[in-house]
Parts: structure tokens; sequence; C-alpha cells
């Protein structure tokens, strides 16, 4: 039976964000079913709904297709999860009480997989004591809530009660009903480049912008896991449930790593540490008026090298960027620095390795296997990583 993402859309100026919502679904490989109150076809229109999903838009619960099925019984055997994006005070009070007047409410109470409310409303009505009772009544439950945004409302005026944008939506539903296959594990992930001082207003850098490390701690974080997230300076934010330790050097990630690594179980290291640092960092900025500037770089600790001395039993993985004899050089260091396993990747493959969002990569273990993965999206292939990661745990 093919499980699908339900998508409910009540009645609040919020609604024309589902479209972008039902969207983000649907490119991630999610089946997505609608679900509108009869209000919500005020704010935007099943044909939009329907257009997007492929998937004619639930409204009525008398409509039915299909007389030999109860349409709302049917549809809940089949839900992966419940997302109701935006939930008005109207519908979450229903909800609350067991009132199932329409489609969305009489198929809540048929649900037995997760729920995930997003409320959106004026703040004033937010903060209302039936909509506080309800949003309490349906945690107690066990049902998911995200909390709203804050900035300027339909109604002109700034506070809470702004539905989150549908990538913050999408982000918090993975991790919500993600499988938990790395439940409790404590995971180590390093991640972007570091920047080494030449003076006060340069650095020595690469074009590392952390995505992939990003995603690797924000799939383990779905799955289960409990990560720390070392993280050189990038753009990007914090995913949700990871611990973010922020550092700038190469010898600042050494030694945080060196402080959360006794206490992990696996580890991975994807940040591009800078292999030198400038011997001396000029107190001032370095004018261009001095003609021959001759720069005099220092070797940086070696830290993957110093985690395989001190492996014991812990899983390290490791990644190789390299630009020829890919395979070779990636099994030289995978024994050098005695890996699990590393993740090789060729810069000058179109689409592969730094600022960009995909990448193509060849996987080598310890005992020598070699697989070459197809070209895909940097999220797609974090999790493809954990399930290599997850058989190794499971071999023990």
């Amino acid at each position: 039976m093919e499980k699908i993402i339900i998508l409910g859309i009540t009645g609040g100026i919020a609604a024309y964000k589902a479209a972008g919502l039902a969207r983000l679904f649907i490119r991630n490989k999610y089946p997505v079913q609608a679900v509108m109150t009869p209000a919500a076809t005020r704010f935007i229109t099943p044909l939009t709904l329907q257009t997007l999903t492929g998937r004619r838009v639930l409204i009525d619960v008398f409509d039915g297709e299909r007389p030999d099925k109860v349409a709302h019984i049917d549809l809940a055997a089949r839900a992966e999860a419940l997302v109701v994006a935006p939930a008005t005070g109207n519908t979450l009070g229903k909800f609350a009480a067991g009132i199932a007047d329409n489609f969305l409410t009489t198929l809540f109470m048929a649900l037995q997989c997760p729920v995930v409310l997003v409320p959106a409303m004026n703040e004033r009505m937010y903060d209302s004591a039936a909509v506080q009772e309800s949003l309490r009544l349906l945690r107690s439950r066990g049902y998911h809530l995200m909390e709203p945004g804050a900035g300027e409302l339909a109604c002109g005026i700034a506070g809470r009660g702004r539905m989150p944008e549908p990538d913050a939506i999408y982000t918090f539903v993975r991790h919500k009903i993600g499988k938990k296959d790395f439940s409790g594990i404590p995971v180590l992930v390093t991640a972007g480049p570091t920047r080494e001082p030449l003076d006060p207003a340069r650095f020595l850098s690469n074009a590392s912008t952390g995505l992939m490390g990003y995603s690797l701690a924000r799939a383990f974080a779905e799955r289960g896991a409990k990560v720390i997230l070392i993280s050189g300076p990038v753009s990007l934010p914090p995913p949700l449930g990871v611990k973010l330790v922020p550092v700038v050097t190469a010898a600042e990630m050494y030694r945080a790593v060196l402080e959360y690594y006794p206490g992990c179980r696996v580890v991975v290291k994807t940040a591009a540490v800078a292999d030198f640092r400038p011997s001396m960092a000029a107190p001032e900025k370095i004018k261009k008026e001095q003609a021959g500037l001759t720069l005099s770089l220092a070797p940086n600790r070696d830290i993957l090298k110093k985690l395989g001395e001190e492996k014991g039993d812990r899983l390290l993985i490791g990644f190789a960027a390299e630009t020829g004899q890919l395979v070779e050089k990636a099994k030289r260091k995978l024994a050098q620095k005695n890996l699990d396993l590393i993740v090789a990747n060729d810069l000058t493959v179109p689409g592969a390795g730094f600022a960009s969002p995909t990448n193509q990569v060849t996987l080598i273990d310890a005992a020598g296997r070699v697989e070459e993965l197809p070209l895909m999206e940097k999220e797609a292939l974090a999790h493809r990583l954990l399930d290599r990661i997850r058989e190794r745990l499971t071999r023990g």
C-alpha cells in the first residue's frame, strides 16, 4: 500500500503557502493528498492543489469517489503523516474537542499516523485562552505542534502568529516522521571550511559551503541521533535538533573535535580543514605598497589522523576531494588515517564538490570494497551514506 503525506489546509490567509509546501514534498518524492476545509477554498483554489499533487482534492466528507470504500477511513490507513498548514484556531478547537463536521476533522479522528499542526492566525487569537487550551490538549495527546513565527501579519500589525515558510515546515515534518534507526546514538559531524588569518582583514580558506556536512547532520538528527555539529564559518542555519559548535580556524576545530570525540560512536569528517596556516599573522592590515611580499606557511595538525590513532570501537568516516587518481588516492588516505569508510569525489566532475547542491561520490571501505554512486542532491546522498553507516553498526 502506497503511503502518502496528507496536507490539510484550513481557512486562513496563509493557505497560499500550502502550494509551495505541497511542491516541496513532491519534489522530495513524497506523494501528497490535499484535504481542504470549505473555508480554505476561499483563499486558494482546489484546482491549484490538484494540479500540483496530481490528485483530486478532498473537501466534502460525503463526496467519495468509490462506493466500496469509506473515504476518510481508507485515506487514514494510507497516511504516513498528516500536516495541517495553516491550522486555524477554529480547526484546532475542533481537533481538541473531537468535532467532525468536514472531511479534514473527520479524517483526523481516524488517524493513527504522526500529526504535525502548524498554527497560523492573528497574535491575539493565538494567545486567547481557547486556542491555548486547544494547543495544550493536543500536545498532551502526542501531536506535534510547530511554533508560529513573528513578523508582520495580514491584519497589518506585527506580532506572533505567522505561518513558517514551506522549507522550515518540511524540515520540521521530516524530523518528526523519519525512521529512527540511529535513535540515541551520539554522532559527531564536522563541516565547512576553516579560515587561517593573514592579517585582520584577510585569511586563507577554500570554497567549501558546508552543505554536505549540514545535510549529514540534519539526516542523522531526523533519524534519531544525538548530533554535535562542529562547523567552520558558513551561511547555513543550524539543522533542527543539532548542537552547533562554531569554530573558525583549524586549531579551534582541532580542540573542539578532541573535546567531543570521546563521547561519540560515529564520527563523520566532512570539513575542509586548511592544511596550512600563515606562520605569523600580521597585527595590522598588509598594504599593497609592500611589494615582494613572501608568505611563509606552517602545517596545521592533522585532525583525522589523530582521530584514527585513538579510534577504539568508533566508526570513523572521512571525505577525500581529489582532482585525479580518485580511488588510488582515497584508498591511501583511508589506510593512513585508519578509517572505516571514505567518501571520495573528483572536484573536476561537473556538479560535484564545493559550492554545489549536488555531489557524485565513490565509497570505499576498509575491506577494499568500492561503490560508485550517481550524481544526486546532497540531502539524498546524506541518507545514502547513513544507510551504509547503519549497516556497519548493525554488523558490529
